[in-house]
Formats: structure tokens, sequence, C-alpha cells
């Protein structure tokens, strides 16, 4: 790549850089990440709330039927309660009034990369939890998390949940939690939600539901591009296609193209051919069972403290602690 191209790239959007990145790749993929512009975030909405989609409210029970369990295995002492994109916090707020109520000495620190997130977040909780000691923190997870570690010493616990570990391949969800390993102190613990192996039929309801509204969902991707980097995608000429995989454990969403077809960028500077039904990969939802989940933490250093699940099996928060 000459430097007039590399210029022209660096000038870009890092959607256009990673669409352009996704595209020229073999074979093609985009990223999921990019979902979430407004009307993204509206049909988001709408799936959690579709009864095939089970994963939310899993979570939901075990905060509400188990959160005292939970907190029991907490530091007694003051410690600092992290959240690595915390989102609207909806579901952190049942652990939060819990630990109020309970007059736990300690400090909610939500940790995300978009400062728009963050002042919404705070906005919500101090108004629904003026007793709350909040504090947000904008950055990459592990440079805060390296941050705190170099500044203060109290007991840190650290909450990743949603599944977000399944938007990782395996591989790289034991580097991501080798990695969070390195960065906590001695005694420090992570809270990990993550979604189980079960009826291969349940799972691809969840992501495949009658409705359409996850097939919605991801061709939002597409209207996102037209919109923003000048795509000319006819949405007609493409379908949402689920599969799942019980023996890895991989749920792979894509968009196939119906037809063979040239999409044209006109941010880019470039356009894209597309074979009939060649597909393009678009997200991951990694499914677990509990002893992947143990094999992971030993793998990394860390000892199990317990998994909570729901009354169905279906999810598990995994309390773990460095040792």
């Amino acid at each position: 790549m000459n430097s007039e191209n590399i210029n022209s790239v660096t000038a870009l959007s890092d959607f256009a850089k990673d669409t352009l990145r996704g595209l020229s790749a073999e074979p093609k993929r985009l990223f999921s990440k990019y979902f979430y512009d407004e009307r993204g975030d509206a049909i988001f909405q709408q799936i959690m709330a579709m009864p095939e989609y089970y994963l939310t409210d899993c979570e939901f029970e075990i905060f509400r039927k188990q959160g005292e369990n939970i907190l029991a295995e907490m530091p007694d002492a003051s410690f600092d309660f992290l959240e690595l994109g915390a989102g609207d916090g909806t579901k952190t707020k049942v652990l939060l009034q819990m630990l109020l109520t309970q007059n736990v000495d300690f400090q909610y620190l939500p940790i995300d990369i978009s400062q728009n997130a963050l002042n919404g977040l705070e906005e919500n909780l101090t108004a629904e939890l003026p007793d709350l000691k909040i504090k947000t923190l904008q950055g990459d997870y592990f440079r805060v998390l390296q941050d705190l570690k170099n500044i203060g010493t109290r007991p840190k616990v650290v909450l990743f949940l949603g599944s977000n570990i399944g938007n990782f391949a395996p591989a790289a969800a034991v580097e991501f939690l080798c990695k969070m390993h390195e960065v906590l102190s001695p005694g420090d613990s992570l809270l990990i939600g993550a979604d189980l192996k079960k009826d291969p039929a349940v799972i691809q309801a969840a992501y495949d539901d009658p409705a359409g509204i996850t097939a919605s969902f991801n061709l939002n991707l597409l209207e996102r591009m037209n919109r923003e980097l000048g795509a000319d995608f006819d949405l007609d000429n493409w379908k949402h296609w689920e599969t799942y995989n019980p023996v890895t454990g991989e749920t792979k969403s894509h968009l196939v193209s119906k037809r063979a077809q040239s999409v044209h960028f006109s941010t880019l500077d470039r356009s894209f051919d597309f074979a009939a039904w060649e597909a393009v990969w678009v997200e991951l939802s990694q499914k677990y069972s509990l002893s992947d989940l143990e094999n992971i933490a030993a793998q990394c250093g860390y000892e199990v403290v317990k998994h909570f699940t729901d009354e169905r099996g279906y999810y598990a928060d995994s309390l773990w602690r460095k040792v």
C-alpha cells in the first residue's frame, strides 16, 4: 500500500476501516460491535423482550434469587466493584441495591470505551440510587485496571456480564481472561456471565426467532453502511442465516448474498463483489459447559469459587478468584 493510500485509510472512521478490512478478507466478515447504532439499539431491546431470547431473563433470575449468595463471597473489607462494558446497568442494579441495603462499603466503577454511555449510566444510577458512590472510568479495560492497581490497594470485584465472553473465539477468550489475571491482584474476584450449552433447538431459536427480529437486527448493519459509508446494499438481496454447532458450542450469524452482486462504497471509493449464496460472517456467540469454564480458569490461574446458575441450567454467572 503506497503512502497516499495509507493516508486515505488513516482518515477513515474506525467503522470504515473495519469494514474495509473485513470485506477484503477471505472469507469476508463484518464486525458485530457496529450493530449498535440508534436503530440497532432499539431492535436489540426488542430481542431481549422476545420469549425465545432467554439470556437476559436468566441472568436477572440469578441475581434476584442468588444475589445475596453471590455477595456473601465478596470481600469483608471495603472494595471496588468494577464492571466492564456496563451498558445501561439494568441487571447490575439488582446487586448494587443489595449492597446498599447491607450498608457495604464499596464504590461502583463502570468501565467503558464510550464516555457517552458512561455519562448516561451515571445520570440514571445517581437518580435511582442516590446513595451509590459511582466513578466512571473511560478507556481500555486493561489500561484502566492497571492504573487502578498502581494507585490503590482495595480489593477489586470485576463484573463481565451479559455473556460478553461469548463474543470471543475460545482461544481469544483464554487470552483475554489470562490478560485480566495479569492486571488483577491476588484475592481479587471476577464474575463472568456465560451462556451454557443446552438443547440446540433452544439456542437456535434465540438467534433465529420466528418473528424475524434478529434478522432485522443483523440486516440493519447493511442499512447503517448505506447511511454512514455511502454503500448501496439492496437489503432484498440478503438474508440472515444462523447456525449452532453443539460440538464446538459456536453460534454464528451470517448475512448471505442471495444473488451475484457488486456493492459500492462511496466513502471507501471501492466496490466489493459477492457471489450468489456467499456468506459473510457477522457475529459469534460462543456457548460453554461448566467444565469448559473451569478449564479456562485453571489455565489462566484462577480458582473457581462457585457457579451460580438459573433453575433450568441455561446460564451461569461464574465467580473466580485470583490466587
